[in-house]
């Protein structure tokens, strides 16, 4: 079957693991639903769970590209199109709950989104998706040519942008989730601009791109709590970066970077990379090798 397999009818691991992990939240939603674990309003929670994994599939897709090239994973790519049909599945789950916590009637939940500037962005980066998931298949690959197609969706930043604004405008007070998701949104940003500059990401540039996206990130959660608390910023930045109250997101960025760090240093340890590196890259070094 196409979904398991390549072009080739070889088995491909990459597509049916997305695949698996695709629907695993969504049956996970399911069970909770049917045990009654959903808590004291379970649509309002369903519509929260499902809008979660859609900016979550929505990243993860847009991190095949950075990690295939880090890890040389090829092949990884072919996990890319399920990873962002997944993200498309549940913006629509969510919009669909949504119009049912308002008993279905659609002309309530236009005025909702009109009325209400978060959902407004939510319901624009669902229609873009939208858009977007229309073009995903082979055909239509074909017709609008390569060039066409890379510059169509190559607006998914711009969508994780719309969906993120959505999330943390929402989120209210807690905006750690949002703000967590912003920072990999930002180090997604940052490694595309890295290596379209230098065709060659190295391990110490791609620590760099880590370090900016967590102080960026930590910029960001300070901006936030000064346009919309009035709290001290030096207050909320000092405590970013403060593990005693706790892991910030900007932590966790720069965490999670640390280990991306430390797996591709492993990687190109225990398994250097067979191509030589493209025309006009720096020649490799043992101290900066090409990720």
């Amino acid at each position: 079957m196409a979904l398991f397999h390549e072009k080739s009818g070889a088995f491909s691991p990459e597509k049916t693991t997305a695949l698996v992990v695709s629907f695993a939240p969504a049956l996970w939603i399911a069970w909770l639903a049917a045990t009654n674990d959903l808590g004291a309003r379970p649509l309002t929670q369903a519509i929260h769970l499902s809008g979660l994994w859609a900016v979550r599939f929505l990243l993860v897709s847009l991190a095949v590209t950075p990690v295939r090239r880090i890890f040389h994973w090829p092949k990884l790519v072919l996990a890319r199109r399920t990873l962002g049909l997944a993200a498309l599945g549940y913006a629509m789950i969510h919009v669909i709950l949504f119009v049912a916590d308002v008993g279905f009637d659609l002309g309530e939940a236009a005025k909702e989104i009109v009325l209400r500037f978060y959902l407004a962005i939510g319901a624009l980066a669902v229609l873009l998706l939208l858009v977007l998931g229309g073009t995903s298949f082979d055909r239509v690959i074909r017709r609008m040519g390569g060039k066409r197609w890379n510059a169509l969706h190559a607006s998914v930043y711009g969508i994780a942008i719309l969906a993120i604004a959505h999330f943390l405008i929402q989120s209210k007070l807690d905006v750690s989730e949002a703000v967590l998701m912003g920072g990999a949104l930002i180090f997604l940003f940052a490694y595309r601009i890295a290596h379209r500059l230098t065709n060659n990401v190295t391990l110490p540039r791609l620590g760099a791109v880590v370090v900016l996206s967590a102080v960026l990130t930590a910029l960001g959660e300070v901006g936030w709590y000064a346009a919309t608390t009035g709290i001290d910023p030096w207050l909320v930045f000092a405590a970013n970066f403060e593990p005693a109250f706790g892991i910030s997101p900007a932590l966790w960025v720069l965490i999670a970077g640390a280990a991306l760090v430390l797996a591709a240093f492993i990687r190109v340890r225990l398994f250097p990379p067979r191509k030589a590196a493209r025309t006009g890259a720096i020649k490799p070094q043992p101290s900066a090798r090409p990720i």
